[in-house]
């Protein structure tokens, strides 16, 4: 069948202009030729066809746009013209003129004339007409180049798709014919199921994308010429889903579950320091809390900026799903102790799921933000500086290197807070509303309601529902709803947390509440990310209210659920388990508004009921399956019927499902009412209103007893008789979310696809991969901009929600944007540039696959369940959105209407394992649900040739389904099976080996290739054919669309039955009766199918398969079997020759060296081993070693056989490596194998030698003119950088370039003496802090002055490299990685040497912004004026960058046992028996003869010349032992006390007595000399143990160093090469060969002409020339001439060296992984170390270097506290009113506060001003290269010894208010770092809070490099409102000397001798009323009262003289008249 369209005028357009026009259907679209000028009439006169397979619906439909095209910028769309097909089906041809319509739907002027014809073609489905397209009359010349990008698959605007799998093709005619004679590429296209397509000419199946390249040149001539290769690109091609038939889906390969298998996890957090803590003076304790575990830090006392450094490891052993929904909680609590819990500061909370989605699954020293969630309004609570990682089994964490920690830290610019997540999080409320649920099943597990209702016959509803939503570790419920399976709550459920939300999912359960023990009815998870977006057109959350459909265990009602683990929300759900109504919404709360609530409990309330129709229009939906095939079903499930159950939703169900509904019943499922559903008839057809009338639905197959297929299986003779099932069932119309998820994942998909095309060429080396991805990024452009004109079609409002409308909006927006990046990176594919781009592309992919996920659901997924004896056995799970109908194309589900292979598996956990690999069944299953009305042509989809029958028969009832299909087309095949060989398959038995065979299935015949023993690479070389194969339906669609073939591989075991190895599937290419069998497709091609075990690789099967048709003559007919003659096979069919690949000739030579580390074969230690190799039945052995014990290394060293091997080298036999034991009588016991997968990397390749010299030159010279220009530059291979001067700056360097027709390359780097001197004063005159900074002392150096500086530099390096690709990757992101952009970080550490480091900063300089190119030259500066000689540190093993030193001498593992069957039982490690050491080489005979005539060519070591002899060898090892870090603790109290073990052969060093206590991160500084025997010892053990005081010690962990293979590498690595020649001082030559006998001798091994050492300081070696220094300063200071540095400068440069090529090892420390056998796979720390090696018979080293960790320096700090000014005054007088203080200044150093010390006080200050003249004198330990001062002490009464803590250098002084009857009040403080801290101020004046508010940008200070500061400093404290104010200043003065400088000149505390402080000159106010009572009242009262005082006094005299007087009175007037009377 075929449709034409010729598109004849396009008239009335406006202006003028070039135009274009394209017309599309199905998803395949042609474009036309541009029409240049036209004015308001374009001709275009073009004809287009597509041959079609499947009938043209009257539905379907075409289009035609009309573009203005513009060579540069994207074509504008004048108009589109659409047009439903329907006429043309009925009517066969159409002429059709009419207008066009523009982007808003209007019609304009412009009209199209076009004319159909739709015509059926006999047998010619799918024909091509050769001349159609290019060749057309009406094409110039000139259009060539354009036609050829345009219209052919190498198109440039080619916009098909990619979409649809119902689009038949993606190929045109005009690039096939080139493809034909290539064959296709080796791996199939089959990675994951995925066919490869026959190759037949004239039928139009997608095309391979791997062009040779004359075929292209051809090509292009043929179009014109002029095409720029670059340019061209490939469409899509081989996948299943572009058949051309359209009618069989994709099968998945893989089977087992990997959702709820527990898994090993281990979280390890540091928390490092807190700081801003919101609090006075507070005693901070860090709980660090993971799900239920709680762990704490110590007490930190008197502080609000606490320092830790402690270490935690939580270890878990969980399903990953439980594992990342766990919450990481940081709590900072003040004062917690035994009595106590302690008042909490803040918290901080995240998922463990956010931590492992970083890079390097972990934060590195970031800052978490603390928050009070009792009270949101309070802002920051403080900072929490930690470390947070998370590792999985197998991961490998790259931890940064830990040195000297420098506190600049910026907070706010390192906050722990995932990528794109503001700094600034504000409190949200999450509100999670409930309305109701449906179809709950009926259970209870309450054994008392069963026996209830047995007795009394109650049928009450058995289930008590309530909601539980747990969110960021909270949780919320709903009331129980008693007795109902149709709750209904309405109610919210309030969530109060911090947004965005560091915790991504939200855990929503419907729960049976039981007095006994709540159960899990359903979980659904929802994830955050997907429900919001947060970029700058995005959303908050928000969901609904929509249907959330929830899946779990079947709904058998059962005491005990088997599968209970299901309902909780492990694994993946078998049965639809109930739905709930809900929404979500989130509201950004205001915390400055008052009515706000303060706690974040979490709250339920009720809420209004929701409309019934608010979640869209009820639907009537029909599900129709049709069961094909039913084969491989196990045989264990036993011969009794079998039926199939298909159910959506609980429609279906036989238990408690709805199978017939009713009125009342469609209104209970949907809650449509009565009317509504009369309506929804009435709008349907009237004929399908009678006929549905009284359709039952039927969801099950009739049942049948299976029939033996084999030993393993049966299957059901279904034959011509096909049972169907079909279920009507009512849903909510949401099927708009389904298709655009449906669009989404086509282009997904077809995205995929392509990327694994383009992999594969590159993987194959086939050419032009570039142009493929140009095809992929077009179709994947096309598809995006078709998503967007699908999508944005008016959409049926009912029932959409917020949620639609916002991720319709963002998916438009993502696919426009993908959709323009992918044009814009189209351009940029060059051949060089692939690799890059396709790892962008793979971004898009991501994202694709993320958009498509709809978070609300509609329609329920549909189950089928294979039941026999009323047993659910096994089932398969088909999502909806795959099998849902749609009228157009790329919303139609994948699999709708076509025919799927489905693989049924086991529930639950039953699926875990082996049991998950077998197969239970085989479907061949066909389905197609959509809305009952649209049901017209379900059927279409099917294999023609079938009659339907239907339940009943009687008139009216035609259009009931069908319940059965008979097959009356039937077609006989014979199936021809090429099996030639597999390998790397899984080893299945004990002895490491398998006896495999295959097991083929097709449709229900099964055969089996013979059993081949001991072998995981097997070449079976069968042929094996079924007769007489019989497949129902039309034979043109067999042809296009055969079934798939299952392939099994097995292991015979003599005892039991045989074991399940791996599975893969192949499509057969077929050949009818009719067709001649010949090339191209004929002969098949061998081709690699990839194996899987459950979800993992297991191996590769090379085979062919083709399936020929029996046409009426027999099997005459069949072309013969062409065998190879001298076939010993006898029955057994060898693969005939046409199929077999060609062969050459090959040699094979094997370098047997030895055998090591043997375990025991049956408890017999191995004494006699011997080695056989063997490659494609040939083969060689070693000889045998006569006693292992004594030397396990082989006397005779190379052996050689010779093979035929496959001249396609991708084709190639695995080589296969056995050791055997000889044992007496001619036995032979097995050690262990290895299968050398692939021999490439063994093949031998003559270089060519011209190129290489041009290439080398060619670089040379670039680095050198970059040398001379002084510019940038960066180390290349062939760039000869010699700098023996570490000091100046690369512009300062004079370069002599020369390069002559010998080219000899002359490079000189040398200062002048004067240029030194220069520099030096320059620099002194730089910086104006730094003046102070001496040149260190020689004397002063050590060999961690080397380490630290070596560590400083790796860290600058990270972060620039860091720095540089996070620019790259902006500008990637922005300019989408132009071309000039591309700058990759380094991924190997670079050498120590400063002009190395300078080139690379000034490489990086122009990609950062000014203020970091400042910053950086400033560091640089600085490390270039402490001229210290650097080493290599490495952050990983050294084997990773030299690759494990296999340079020439190979290891391979021997492994025997059986591979475990689970992830949990047998590690790869523990199936290791020991270790084979030799090499391979391969090449084509004859060998090239320039190789064989070289002068010392010796025959009896054929390729391997020169290597050393293998005798035994004594060796000084020399280990060093730096440092451990992070080590797992091994103790109650989470620490460890470590000592080091060293192992090598029969010697192990224990350093038991030097253990370090309670530390994780011990510093041991130690060396190990052992003496020792190669090979015998060779295996070196470095463990860390941790000490305990009973019992035995704990192994931490260990790495193991084959010291031999360093030993004998070509990159020396047995003594590292130093950064510069000295004799003595710190970094005095180690290695007894000095560095000219190593040249010499290095010349000599790698035949090099040189060393040849010239006057003038030149050396020449090879063809090169260096020049550098010749002098060297012996102790005294004396100069003397050597060339040690010339010979230096050349080993530093020996990998640029012609024939030499092996950089060679430099002076380093390795960082090594600690692993224990019990946790495999996860890190328990890493051990910083490394070895020197020096053999015996050489003289002997020097002692080795003392690397025994620095004491810590002991110093003395006196802080002298003058005055105190403006403190703020706290109390208040009681007299007077007045303010006043009682001032005294505490002081400690951090870490010490037990040692704290106070001034005395300051009475009564009325000012703030206090003065003191008093002393402090803190003694402490300092380490000067760690900044770190070190502490020793208990950590409690009952430590056995002491505790070493390290801890930043911080004084601590704080001013405090004394108070006699309470407790003082605490004013402020201020911190100092004693590295850094800000300059005092003069004067108090000058003295303000920017000094502590601003300190980043304030001059600094070191009281360890100034001694002696004076100054003042300001007090601060928090006020209320948490914001930083001035409480005070104090002058100061510090003054730090060494122990020898205070014990020459003493001083004492306070103001006592000696050297006294003169006592303050104190105000007469300021004395205490309890010292001085009488003084105090005359200072208060006096002072203050003096006149009411006064006049109080005289009143008092006055009454006092009044008082007298009338006491006198009485007496005088008794004296007056006594006197009187006298």
């Amino acid at each position: 069948m075929a449709l034409i369209v010729h598109l004849r005028t396009v008239t009335d357009l406006r202006g003028k202009g070039d135009r274009i026009a394209k017309v599309a259907f199905r998803g395949l679209s042609f474009y036309t030729r541009v029409l240049e000028n036209c004015e308001d009439e374009a001709r275009f006169n073009e004809s287009f066809r597509w041959p079609i397979a499947s009938n043209v619906d009257g539905n379907e439909m075409l289009e035609i746009q009309v573009f203005n095209y513009s060579k540069v910028f994207t074509n504008r769309l004048i108009g589109t013209f659409r047009m439903v097909l329907q006429k043309v089906v009925e009517e066969g041809q159409l002429e059709v003129s009419d207008t066009l319509i523009d982007d808003n739907n209007s019609a304009i002027r412009t009209c199209v004339s076009i004319e159909i014809k739709y015509q059926a073609m006999d047998g010619t489905v799918g024909a091509w007409n050769d001349n159609e397209f290019l060749d057309d009359s009406n094409r110039s010349e000139n259009d060539g180049a354009f036609q050829f990008e345009t219209d052919s698959l190498l198109s440039g605007h080619s916009q098909g798709s990619g979409v649809s799998p119902g689009r038949s093709h993606q190929s045109l005619q005009s690039a096939e014919r080139s493809f034909r004679k290539t064959g296709k590429g080796v791996f199939s296209a089959m990675k994951l199921g995925k066919i490869r397509p026959p190759k037949e000419d004239h039928k139009g199946k997608d095309e391979p994308a791997i062009l040779e390249t004359e075929d292209l040149d051809r090509k292009a001539m043929r179009l014109g010429g002029g095409l720029d290769p670059d340019t061209i690109s490939l469409a899509s091609v081989t996948a299943v889903t572009t058949n051309v038939s359209n009618k069989r889906s994709k099968p998945d390969i893989k089977m087992e579950p990997s959702a709820g298998r527990p898994m090993d996890y281990q979280v390890s957090i540091t928390i490092i320091e807190a700081r801003q803590l919101v609090g006075l003076n507070m005693d901070p304790v860090v709980c660090v809390e993971i799900g239920d575990e709680k762990k704490y830090t110590s007490m930190k006392e008197s502080t609000n900026c606490p320092y830790y450094n402690e270490y935690f490891v939580f270890d878990f052993h969980v399903p990953p799903d439980v594992m990342f929904d766990k919450i990481i909680k940081l709590s900072v609590i003040h004062s917690k102790n035994l009595l106590r819990s302690g008042t909490l500061v803040g918290t901080f909370k995240l998922d463990v799921g956010t931590v492992y989605s970083q890079q390097e699954h972990q934060f590195y020293h970031k800052w978490a933000i603390l928050s009070d969630p009792d009270d949101i309004t309070a802002g920051v609570k403080g900072y929490l500086k930690c470390d947070i990682a998370v590792v999985g089994k197998g991961d490998n964490i790259k931890t940064p290197h830990k040195a000297n920690e420098t506190d600049e830290d910026d907070i706010e610019g390192n906050l722990l807070l995932p990528e794109g997540v503001p700094s600034e999080r504000q409190w949200a409320r999450f509100y999670v509303k409930i309305y109701r649920a449906e179809g709950l099943p009926k259970m209870n597990t309450s054994l008392m309601a069963n026996v209830k209702k047995a007795f009394i016959g109650e049928n009450k509803d058995l289930v008590d529902p309530y909601v539980q939503v747990l969110f960021a570790g909270q949780k919320g419920k709903t009331s129980v709803q008693k007795s109902s399976y149709e709750p209904i709550w309405n109610e919210q459920i309030i969530f109060t947390e911090m947004f965005p939300p560091l915790c991504k999912r939200m855990k929503i359960q419907i729960r049976d509440s039981d007095k006994v023990n709540d159960v899990a009815i359903g979980t659904h998870f929802i994830d955050l990310r997907k429900i919001a977006n947060d970029g700058d057109k995005g959303f908050l959350p928000t969901l609904g209210p929509a249907w959330v459909n929830m899946y779990g265990s079947t709904r058998n009602y059962t005491l005990m659920d088997e599968h209970q683990d299901l309902n909780e929300g492990l694994g993946e759900g078998v049965s639809f388990r109930a739905r709930l109504l809900i929404s979500i919404a989130v509201e950004i709360l205001d915390t400055t508004s008052t009515e706000i609530m303060n706690s974040t409990d979490v709250q339920t309330e009720g809420i209004q009921n929701i409309s019934e129709n608010v979640t869209g229009k009820i639907e009537e939906f029909f599900l129709f399956g049709a069961f094909l095939e039913a084969t491989m079903i196990d045989r264990k499930i036993g011969d009794k019927p079998i039926t199939f159950e298909v159910t959506i939703g609980n429609y279906g169900n036989q238990i408690d499902g709805v199978n017939k509904p009713a009125m009342h019943k469609k209104k209970k499922e949907g809650g449509e009412s009565d009317e509504e559903e009369s309506e929804l008839i009435q709008n349907s057809s009237e004929d399908e209103t009678e006929d549905d009338g009284d359709m039952v639905s039927v969801s099950s197959t009739p049942p049948m007893k299976p029939v033996i297929t084999d030993r393993n299986y049966f299957h059901l003779p279904y034959f011509e008789k096909k049972p169907c099932t079909y279920i009507k069932s009512w849903w909510q119309d949401q099927r708009r979310r389904l298709y655009n998820a449906n669009i989404m994942d086509k282009i997904a998909d077809k995205l995929e696809e392509g990327l694994n095309d383009v992999q594969e060429i590159i993987k194959t080396e086939k050419a032009y991969p570039e142009r493929r991805l140009r095809g992929v990024l077009e179709e994947l452009g096309s598809g995006c901009s078709r998503f967007v004109t699908l999508a944005d079609k008016d959409q049926n409002q009912a029932g959409r929600t917020r949620l639609d409308r916002e991720r319709l909006k963002f998916c438009m927006r993502e696919l426009e944007n993908m959709s323009q990046q992918a044009k814009t990176i189209r351009s940029q594919v060059k051949k060089n540039t692939v690799k890059d781009k396709l790892k962008l592309v793979q971004n898009f992919l991501q994202k694709l696959r993320f958009l498509a996920e709809e978070p609300q659901h509609s329609i329920p997924e549909v189950f089928i369940w294979m039941i026999s004896n009323n047993k659910r056995i096994a089932y398969a799970r088909i999502p909806s959105k795959d099998i849902l109908y749609s009228i157009v194309d790329e919303e139609m589900g994948k699999e709708c209407g076509k025919v799927k292979t489905v693989f049924l598996k086991l529930p639950g956990k039953k699926g875990f394992g082996p049991a998950g690999w077998t197969v239970q069944a085989k479907m061949e299953i066909y389905l197609w649900l959509g809305l009952n009305k649209q049901r017209k042509d379900f059927l279409s989809g099917l294999p023609n040739g079938f009659e339907e029958n239907k339940a009943l028969k009687g008139p009216g009832l035609q259009s009931f389904p069908p319940i059965s299909l008979t097959y009356t087309m039937k077609q006989i095949f014979q199936l021809r099976v090429h099996m030639y060989q597999a390998r790397s398959l899984f080893a299945a038995d004990s002895s490491g080996l398998s006896d495999p065979f295959a097991r083929v299935f097709f449709s229900t015949h099964s055969q089996c290739t013979e059993v081949l023993n001991e072998t995981l690479c097997p070449t079976w070389d069968q042929l094996l054919v079924f007769d007489h194969v019989e497949l129902y339906g039309e034979a043109s669609e067999l042809r296009d669309d055969p079934p798939i073939i299952v392939i099994e591989i097995y292991d015979q075991d003599t005892v039991g039955k045989a074991e399940f190895i791996g599975r893969t599937f192949a499509k057969p290419i077929t050949k009818m009766s009719d067709e001649h069998y010949g090339p191209p497709r004929f002969p098949p091609q061998l081709e690699y199918y990839q194996i899987y075990r459950g979800n993992c690789t297991a191996g590769d099967l090379l085979a062919a398969f083709e399936l020929l048709q029996i046409g009426p003559g027999g099997k005459a007919e069949l072309p013969p079997i062409d065998v190879p003659t001298d076939s010993e096979k006898g029955p057994i069919l060898p693969v005939p020759m046409g199929v077999r690949p060609v062969l050459s000739k090959y040699r094979i030579e094997v370098l047997f060296w030895g055998l090591r580390d043997l375990k025991r074969v049956n408890l017999a230690q191995v004494d006699r081993p011997r080695v056989d190799i063997e490659c494609a039945g040939k083969g060689v052995q070693s000889a045998v070693i006569q006693n292992y014990k004594k030397n396990p290394n082989f006397s005779t060293l190379v052996k050689w056989f010779e093979v035929d091997l496959p001249e396609n080298e991708l084709l190639h036999p695995p080589l296969n490596i056995r050791v055997v034991d000889c044992r007496a009588f001619g036995r032979y016991t097995l050690v262990g194998s290895h299968a050398v997968g692939s021999l490439r990397k063994f093949i031998y390749r003559a270089p060519d030698r011209n190129a290489n010299n041009w290439a080398t030159a060619a670089k040379l010279m670039n680095g050198y003119m970059a040398l001379t220009n002084g510019g940038p530059y960066s180390r290349h291979t062939g760039e000869i950088v010699v700098n023996m001067e570490p000091e100046p700056p690369v512009k300062k360097m004079e370069t002599v370039v020369k390069l002559d027709a010998t080219s000899d390359a002359v490079v000189k780097v040398d200062v002048s003496e004067e240029d030194k001197e220069k520099e030096k004063k320059k620099k002194k005159k730089k910086g104006g802090e730094e003046i102070e900074e001496e040149e260190p002392d020689e004397s002063m150096l050590d060999w961690w002055s080397k380490y630290f500086a070596s560590i400083e530099t790796l860290k600058e390096q990270l972060r620039a490299q860091e720095a540089a690709a996070a620019e790259a990757e902006e500008k990637e992101d922005m300019e989408i990685a132009a071309e000039g952009a591309d700058v990759k970080p380094d991924e190997s550490p670079m050498k120590g040497t400063k002009g190395k480091e300078k080139g690379k900063e000034k490489t990086k300089a122009p990609k950062e912004d000014k203020k970091k190119k400042n910053q950086m030259t400033e560091v640089m500066d600085k490390k270039n004026k402490q001229k210290i000689d650097e080493l290599q540190v490495y952050n990983k093993e050294l084997e990773n960058e030299y690759d494990n030193f296999e340079d020439w001498l190979h290891t391979f593992n021997l492994y025997r046992g059986k591979i475990g069957d689970d992830d949990d039982s047998v590690t790869e490690d523990e199936r290791i028996v020991g270790r084979y050491k030799g090499s391979l080489c391969v090449y084509k005979m004859p060998l090239p003869e320039d190789v064989t005539k070289e002068a010392s060519f010796d025959p009896n070591f054929g390729m391997f010349q020169g290597i050393p002899n293998n005798d035994p060898v004594n060796v000084l090892v020399r280990v060093y032992v730096v440092r451990a870090t992070d080590l797992h603790p091994a103790d109650i109290n989470g620490k460890a006390d470590p000592y080091v073990v060293i192992k090598l052969g029969k010697t192990e060093i224990k350093d038991k007595e030097n253990y370090i206590s309670k530390q994780l991160n011990p510093v041991f500084g130690k060396s190990f000399d052992i003496e020792a025997t190669f090979p015998m010892e060779s295996m070196l053990t470095v463990a860390v143990f941790d000490w305990d005081l009973v019992g035995t010690d704990d192994l931490i962990g260990e790495t193991k160093i084959d010291l031999e293979n360093r030993y004998y590498s070509k990159h020396r690595a047995t003594c590292g090469i130093s950064q510069s020649y000295a004799i003595h001082g710190y970094n005095a030559w180690r290695d007894p060969m000095k560095p000219t006998q190593i040249l010499t001798k290095l010349c000599k091994e790698a035949k090099v002409d040189g060393p040849h050492f010239g006057p003038g300081g030149r050396v020449k070696v090879a063809n090169r020339v260096f020049l550098g220094p010749t002098e060297i300063e012996d102790e005294n200071g004396l100069k003397k001439q050597t060339d040690e540095h010339l010979a230096l400068t050349v080993l530093h440069h020996w990998e640029e060296i012609p024939h030499a090529c092996y950089k060679l090892v430099p002076e380093h420390v390795e960082t090594r992984p600690l692993l224990n056998p019990d946790k495999p796979g996860i890190e328990q720390g890493r051990i910083e170390m490394w070895v020197d090696m020096f053999p015996m018979d050489m003289p002997a080293p020097g002692p080795a270097i003392d690397i025994s960790p620095r004491k810590p320096k002991k110093y003395e700090l006196r802080v002298i506290i003058w005055n105190t000014d403006e403190v703020i005054l706290e109390d208040d007088d009681y007299f007077t009113g007045e303010k006043s203080s009682d001032i005294f200044v505490r002081g400690w150093l951090k870490g010490q506060q037990e040692d704290k010390q106070d001034t005395d006080v300051h009475y009564h200050s009325l000012t703030g001003e206090g003065n003191f003249n008093w002393r402090f004198i803190f003694p402490f330990d300092y380490l000067v290269a760690e900044e770190k001062i070190v502490i020793s002490k208990k950590e409690s009464m009952f430590s056995w010894d002491e505790t070493e803590y390290k801890i930043p250098a911080r004084l601590t002084l704080q001013v405090w208010d004394a108070d006699h009857f309470s407790a003082d009040d605490f004013l402020g403080a201020i911190e100092l770092d004693l590295n850094r801290f800000p300059r005092g101020a003069k004067t108090a004046k000058q003295c303000s809070i920017d000094m502590v508010v601003n300190e980043q940008e304030l001059p600094t200070v070191s009281i360890f490099k100034q001694k002696r500061v004076k100054g003042w400093w300001p007090f601060v404290a928090r006020n209320e409102n948490d914001e930083m104010e001035l409480t005070g200043k104090v002058e100061a003065e510090l003054h730090l000397l060494t122990a020898e400088e205070a014990e020459k000149s003493p001083a004492g505390l306070a103001r006592n001798e000696p050297d006294p402080l003169e006592k303050p000159n104190r105000p007469n106010t300021s004395l205490s009323w309890m010292m001085n009572p009488l003084r105090f009242a005359w200072i208060l009262i006096w002072r203050n009262y003096k006149w009411p005082c006064l006049g109080f006094l005289a009143l008092l005299m006055f009454l006092l003289f009044i008082g007298l007087f009338i006491y006198s009175l009485p007496g005088v007037f008794s004296e007056k008249m006594v006197d009187a009377g006298r």
